[in-house]
């Protein structure tokens, strides 16, 4: 085994398998209710922990990050298949199977083709956004089970929100009682004694109070019987069209879970100093997501609390989640009948206190005091998600990242350079009079690949600091090349009709210090006809200054 698993000794097995016992006390109970809010029997989690965790541990690269299902896939899974089945039935858990099988061959064709970059494109507020929406739509769900009030699970927000406000006046006194207790000892255990796993205590001391108390015949709703046995190997049985009907929401599964993923395994990686494979740790997650769909449980990802919690409990190896999925089996076979009495009002207690940090209260206060634009962004997504659905919210946010990367990438550094190279002016707004950078000569410098979204700015650019000029003292205008990488169809065109604008006044276009790769695709566009290049800018200074 401790050849198998990275980082594992003889030295550290007994710290990594205390570890794995708090992850196993950690992630039953959060599971059984993630479970719940996606609709699934409380099964479908503690599979997930068993055949998923397994394979994810010995094909990942990545030494902590711990796979499972989270709020936030919970809480897609209940969205996105809530329109297509009722939620409980056949139908419901084989597209929730079927829609982890799809996310993970998606996982696979990622790490295949190396696209795990694609999941850049969800930037830090997009995912603040995005899940802070799922979060406070998944917390209405969780306060209703508190409260002791029935309210459709399925429910868009605004009528969960109305739902939760009309059952008021029937709380349920004991259920709120439970939970009270429940939310205090969490938050208090968290605080003075972090190392307990207080989410198993308040599941046992709970279920405790039900029996003994006869609660469950006076109203506490509680979790009820769950099937033994161990998960067995399956495939759903669905048409095309349902399948199909799946495609959309396990593409944003998978680049939510690629994103957090990624960021979460490189983070853990740099701290604490091991090698990391990133398209290895893609093909984990695929892997992870199509057993998880094989054997009845769902949806599975990089659990962000979880990692967070073995690296305190002093965790360096994959070794807790192969604790955790012998003790999830263990329970399974022999233990599922202990799980009947456990009260909902604890679970929803132990869920709501987990997902409060991913209402991202912190992170939005951040964004707005350093970008009001990016705070506008991940307010848009969290809106979106929220009002109009998780699909719907996964969309807005790629509408919006490509809006900003056009928005910010239409606007390069456009630089008139000093004799010395350094910055000078400014031709982004506008060109000061006499910006030339030697008499008859201006070096003006492009911080960006010439494309699609700059090519007019950048010659409109250029053209502004000819025209600050006297008329007919500037002779040579010379583009600094070194940070143009890349030159596209549309900046080619920009560029030529540049070149006859200053060709019409008698004004010379050199280049310098321009790169191999961009060299070749102005030779390829015929913009290097007739044009001089420099090696440096005092090369071109020297060359082209009046002669005496």
């Amino acid at each position: 085994m401790t050849r198998l698993i990275p980082g594992l000794t003889r030295s550290n097995l007994v710290r990594e398998s205390t570890a794995g016992v708090t992850l196993l006390a950690i992630a039953i109970p959060l599971n059984i209710g993630y479970a719940q809010i996606a609709g699934l029997p409380p099964t479908a989690g503690l599979y997930a922990l068993v055949l998923p965790s397994i394979i994810y541990v010995f094909t990942v690269s990545s030494r902590q990050v711990v796979a499972s299902p989270d709020a936030a896939a919970a809480a897609l899974v209940a969205s996105s298949i809530g329109g297509l089945a009722v939620a409980g039935s056949d139908d419901y858990t084989s597209l929730a199977l079927a829609q982890a099988i799809i996310s993970g061959v998606m996982f696979l064709l990622l790490a295949v083709f190396k696209l795990g970059f694609l999941a850049n494109f969800l930037s830090k507020p997009i995912l603040v956004g995005f899940v802070a929406g799922l979060a406070l739509d998944i917390m209405v769900s969780q306060i209703a089970k508190m409260l002791g009030v029935k309210i459709d699970s399925g429910a868009e927000f605004v009528e969960k929100v109305i739902q939760l406000a009309e059952g008021l006046n029937s709380v349920h006194g004991w259920s709120v009682l439970i939970s009270l207790a429940s939310v205090g000892v969490l938050l208090l255990g968290k605080r003075f004694a972090r190392a307990v796993p207080w989410a198993l205590v308040v599941l046992i001391g709970s279920t405790i109070v039900v029996v003994v108390a006869n609660l469950a015949d006076q109203g506490v709703a509680v979790l009820g019987e769950v099937e033994a046995g161990p998960p067995s190997l399956t495939w759903p049985s669905l048409t095309v069209q349902q399948w199909l009907s799946l495609v959309a929401s396990a593409m944003a599964l998978t680049m939510v879970t690629t994103a957090e993923g990624l960021l979460v395994a490189r983070s853990y990686a740099e701290k604490r100093g091991y090698p990391l494979k990133p398209n290895r740790d893609l093909m984990a997650l695929g892997l992870g997501n199509v057993a998880a769909g094989v054997s009845g449980g769902f949806a599975v990802g990089a659990s962000t609390s979880r990692t967070a919690a073995m690296d305190q409990a002093g965790s360096r190896t994959q070794f807790p989640a192969i604790v955790t999925a012998v003790g999830t089996l263990l329970l399974l076979i022999f233990g599922t009948a202990i799980l009947a009495d456990i009260p909902s009002p604890a679970i929803g207690a132990i869920v709501a206190v987990a997902i409060v940090s991913l209402l991202g209260v912190a992170d939005f206060r951040m964004l707005w005091r350093v970008d009001r634009f990016e705070f506008l962004v991940g307010a848009a997504c969290f809106l979106a998600t929220l009002l109009i659905g998780a699909i719907a919210g996964i969309l807005v946010a790629f509408v919006l990242a490509l809006v900003n990367l056009a928005g910010r990438a239409s606007r390069p550094a456009i630089d008139v350079l000093e004799t010395d190279g350094n910055p000078k002016d400014s031709l982004l707004d506008d060109a000061p009079r006499g910006s030339s950078t030697a008499p008859g000569i201006v070096v003006i410098r492009l911080a960006a690949p010439l494309f699609f979204a700059n090519g007019p700015v950048f010659a409109d650019a250029v053209k502004r600091a000819a025209e600050s000029e006297p008329t007919g003292q500037l002779r040579h205008v010379v583009i600094d090349m070194e940070a143009v990488t890349d030159l596209d169809v549309t900046g080619a065109e920009s560029f030529e009709s540049l070149i006859e604008w200053l060709k019409d006044r008698d004004i010379e276009l050199s280049y310098s210090r321009t790169r191999d790769d961009a060299r070749e695709r102005l030779d390829l566009f015929g913009l290097s006809e007739g044009a001089q290049f420099f090696d440096t800018n005092r090369e071109a200074l020297a060359a082209l200054a009046p002669k005496d």
